[in-house]
């Protein structure tokens, strides 16, 4: 029982903590206390220990002995490896997709589009990039590589952080749903350069938002 309760106590500080980290309700640079955290959660400072470390191993947290725990700023470096992972993994499950898509995948994410859009219609965005969240996901599922849409969900939170210091994309939000048919377009047709092409330019949509936020909020990254 002891393991149980240990468990989800961890689970519970883990999730809230990372919830806020990454909402950016907790800036780069704050200090986190064991004590104080346990105290708020009313837990022990075990499973405050415990989410810490996995916080850590998320490069959400900086634990340094005899120096306090503080969020993580932003590495540019870490960034633009986390980019250049996804971008390899997704032109790699684009290539695969194309090689067993068929009429149910291509009914599927259609489906999914006609949501997104309608959700644009509707000017309802938190919607909208869940829906985003689940085209990507759709495709790694449908393609036969769903393990490896941890991988690309790994890469996003890491990038999602820094972009949540942006403004709202709301003017973006059609383009990523163009880049999104033009995506679906080259799976249903089997143009794998059509597929890839669009890949490459939706990701890069970034870009100039990762520039713009490292100039304009420079304390925040390491």
């Amino acid at each position: 029982m002891e393991g149980i309760r240990t468990r989800t106590s961890t689970d519970a500080v883990y999730e809230t903590l990372h919830n806020q980290i990454v909402s950016l309700d907790i800036l780069p640079g704050t200090k986190l206390s064991e004590t104080e955290v346990a105290r708020r959660f009313g837990v022990s400072r075990q499973p405050v220990r415990n989410a810490f470390t996995k916080l850590g191993n998320e490069d959400l947290l900086l634990i340094r002995p005899q120096k306090a725990t503080e969020v993580r700023g932003f590495s540019m470096e870490r960034v633009e490896l986390a980019r250049l992972v996804r971008r390899a993994v997704e032109l790699e499950v684009a290539y695969g997709a194309i090689q067993v898509w068929d009429e149910s995948c291509k009914v599927k994410l259609a489906e999914n589009l006609d949501q997104q859009e309608t959700a644009l219609a509707n000017i309802n965005l938190a919607t909208f990039h869940a829906l985003d969240y689940d085209f990507h996901r759709l495709i790694y599922t449908l393609g036969g590589n769903p393990m490896a849409f941890e991988v690309m969900r790994e890469c996003k939170q890491k990038v999602d952080r820094l972009c949540m210091l942006g403004l709202e994309q709301e003017s973006n939000a059609r383009s990523i749903f163009a880049d999104h048919c033009e995506i679906a377009k080259g799976l249903a047709s089997g143009d794998l350069e059509l597929a890839q092409r669009s890949i490459r330019k939706h990701l890069s949509r970034l870009d100039e938002t990762i520039e713009y936020i490292h100039k304009s909020h420079p304390c925040y990254f390491e």
